[in-house]
């Protein structure tokens, strides 16, 4: 396809007003539209030309990774990672865009090896946080390392998304029907979040399986308003049923260890 081509559609797209439930439009007058279904993609495209193959020309050096418009650089002095930042305001600039200055930090990755003190030594990406936690050798000693885990703000969304359930109301199912409803959203969860750092997700499972023993008290009489006895109910079955929700296994092989 032609250049000029090109440049029209995405011309045409930049200005495309966007249509809200009640009819009404609005008319942007810069950047992609919020939400847009094309907003990803025209800002890939520009990043990936503007950020990623200019990194790659100028930077060969400097390690990095970039998902739709959040990125992280790997440099290997706060002077080196300084001046990267310096050259990234310029080179947005002539680009007509500009860092986000609260998002866009200077980050030390402290851990057994980087033992000096910093303001900033944690940072958020792709819903996980990075930041020092202590882990455990092969030989079973500790240290410190620099790691991910799952983000006070994922977590604070998986909650919120098992709210929205309201399963507790739902009497007329059965503990096989929750698991055929929520299962496969629960393993998804482990699936992305449990890839390190397994240990941040079980208080919120716990905290499901609070919810789920309140359903019990409610659908069954004999543990109606008996709090502990629900409970143990929950605990009871996802020992002999582990398979009917993907973090009973995961709990469970953390309790045997």
């Amino acid at each position: 396809m032609d250049c000029k081509w090109v440049r029209l559609y995405i011309e045409r797209w930049l200005k495309a007003p966007v249509q809200l439930e009640d009819g009404s439009l609005i008319h942007g007058e810069k950047g992609t539209p919020q939400g847009g279904v094309v907003s990803p993609l025209l800002a890939n495209l520009f990043l990936h030309y503007a950020f990623d193959k200019w990194m790659q020309r100028q930077y060969p050096q400097i390690p990095f990774e970039r998902y739709a418009d959040d990125g992280v650089c790997h440099c290997q002095s706060r002077s080196h990672a300084e001046g990267l930042r310096a050259a990234l305001d310029r080179r947005f600039a002539e680009c007509g865009l500009e860092l986000n200055s609260q998002k866009t930090r200077v980050v030390y990755c402290k851990d057994d090896k980087r033992i000096q003190d910093y303001p900033e030594q944690k940072f958020d990406f792709l819903s996980y946080t990075f930041r020092p936690r202590r882990a455990k050798s092969r030989n079973g000693s500790f240290f410190v390392s620099f790691s991910p885990a799952v983000s006070n703000e994922a977590i604070k969304s998986i909650r919120s998304t098992i709210r929205q359930w309201r399963f507790t109301w739902r009497t007329d199912k059965s503990l096989e029907d929750l698991s055929h409803m929520f299962n496969p959203v629960i393993r998804g969860w482990i699936n992305y979040y449990g890839s390190f750092y397994k240990s941040a997700l079980y208080s919120t499972f716990q905290h499901f399986d609070h919810i789920l023993a309140w359903w019990a008290s409610r659908k069954y009489k004999r543990l109606k308003g008996r709090n502990r006895r629900a409970c143990q109910w929950v605990r009871r079955i996802s020992k002999h049923q582990p398979w009917l929700f993907a973090h009973w296994q995961l709990l469970q092989s953390a309790a045997g260890r």
